[in-house]
């Protein structure tokens, strides 16, 4: 089924980082910084199913941009994390993963974007042959 492969590398995505952040030390900062990092990496692909199941292609846009920003998100904290050298593991892996789900999901909505001004463009010409040919009838 079309965006399969996506939905299974959001997937992965998620679960490695719950397996992560079951590795912090337990005190305040690190769950607010796991808290974080997990509601965010697993709302990408909570997202990404919504908008493959949406209503119309305006709903799989805003879907698919909320699952975006989830994702910058999610980047944001593993960076942070990394920064402050709370893994004792490498998250480079992860890092590159998730940029590489971002520039897929921009580039899905820059997609559907292109087909919803495509399709209004082409309504637009329609109209206006309609408008002419009328004009010329008259004529």
């Amino acid at each position: 089924m079309k965006g399969d492969n996506i939905a299974r590398r959001l997937r992965y995505l998620a679960s490695q980082v719950i397996k992560l952040c079951r590795k912090l030390p337990r005190d305040s900062t690190c769950r607010h910084i796991g808290n974080q990092l997990v509601r965010a990496a697993s709302g990408g692909g909570s997202n990404y199913e919504e908008a493959r199941a949406s209503e119309s292609r305006a709903d799989f846009i805003h879907k698919v941009s909320v699952a975006t920003k989830e994702l910058r998100e999610s980047l944001y904290w593993l960076v942070l994390a990394q920064d402050a050298e709370l893994f004792d593991t490498s998250v480079e892996a992860l890092v590159q993963e998730a940029n590489e789900l971002v520039a897929i999901l921009t580039s899905s909505v820059k997609t559907a974007k292109y087909g919803v001004q495509r399709r209004g463009a082409e309504h637009l010409l329609l109209k206006n042959s309609e408008c002419r040919n009328t004009e010329i009838q008259k004529l």
